[in-house]
């Protein structure tokens, strides 16, 4: 059974543990490449046009790689932490890719809850049973996608640097490269180094995010105020860059917030949908580099 995995949205992130759980059931992998021009026309060919570019994006990579598979996951990822959840398109996402692409294999579909190791067992359970019966084989496996993924170590602490900047933003607008046209590489090209929020512990960011009126319903909401705010109260930044989707309702709310706790903090705002013009990117980046280096010179 040849299975495709889409390579967006938090497929960054957690890949090691899918990979693995997999592999480890007997499956034949097929994983779409990284964003392209051709992945995006994909996406934006399918998808509605009122969804956010990284939604579009993974459309892209199911439409890549439907024809190549018998099976694909689609990830219906309801909650990362307790008490919290993440996008809802993250929630209807199967059935937004079920009525936008014709033509599908099997899609597996569970819904995943991820905030402790029991919470996701229903899902390791129902989907190992796709490729096996035998349930020591199922927990064998799933026992092997968690020490892989907690062997993973993902997130950006450029070091050597004398001006640095925390990258904010959803996982998938900061590590896909195509996306966010580079923009990592820019602003170290430019003489700027970057910290991201796997730098930080829960529990600096949640000291952070207790301060506001109410508990963050959403978990990127909570991380991307948490890491922001605790980063420049403590003066480990000098600088902070929020890549956000265009119409991103969740983020719109959380930069007012970020804005309105750190008031007169350098901070850059880059929206990203499927027309962005790198030149204008690359100009802004120039700009907010030359004020931090003027600003760092002054003080």
């Amino acid at each position: 059974m040849i299975l495709g995995i889409p390579n967006g949205l938090l497929h960054c992130k957690y890949y090691p543990f899918i990979n693995k759980f997999f592999s480890e059931l007997g499956a034949e992998i097929i994983t779409s490449p990284d964003t392209n021009k051709h992945i995006l026309n994909l996406g934006t060919k399918y998808c509605v046009d009122e969804a956010c570019l990284p939604i579009k994006i993974f459309h892209g990579h199911v439409a890549y790689i439907k024809d190549k598979c018998d099976i694909m996951l689609i990830p219906r990822i309801m909650q990362l932490n307790k008490r919290e959840f993440i996008c809802p398109k993250f929630c209807g996402l199967p059935e937004m890719i079920k009525n936008d692409i014709p033509n599908l294999p099997i899609i597996i579909s569970d819904p995943i809850y991820a905030f402790s190791k029991s919470s996701i067992k229903s899902w390791v359970k129902h989907t190992g049973l796709i490729f096996t019966k035998n349930y020591i084989k199922i927990n064998t496996a799933y026992k092997k996608a968690l020490e892989s993924q907690s062997n993973y170590k993902i997130g950006l602490r450029d070091k050597g640097f004398t001006i640095n900047v925390a990258l904010v933003g959803h996982p998938y607008n900061i590590y896909d490269n195509f996306a966010n046209m580079n923009v990592i590489k820019k602003l170290n090209n430019l003489g700027i180094g970057l910290l991201t929020e796997e730098n930080l512990s829960d529990t600096q960011i949640n000291s952070e995010s207790k301060n506001l009126f109410k508990r963050p319903f959403w978990t990127f909401a909570r991380n991307a105020y948490g890491f922001s705010t605790y980063m420049a109260e403590h003066k480990r930044i000098d600088g902070l860059v929020y890549i956000s989707s265009f119409a991103c309702g969740i983020d719109s709310i959380v930069i007012e917030l970020i804005k309105d706790k750190l008031k007169s903090f350098p901070i850059l705002i880059l929206k990203i949908d499927e027309q962005t013009g790198e030149a204008g990117l690359d100009t802004r980046l120039e700009a907010f580099s030359d004020m931090l280096k003027r600003r760092c010179a002054v003080s």
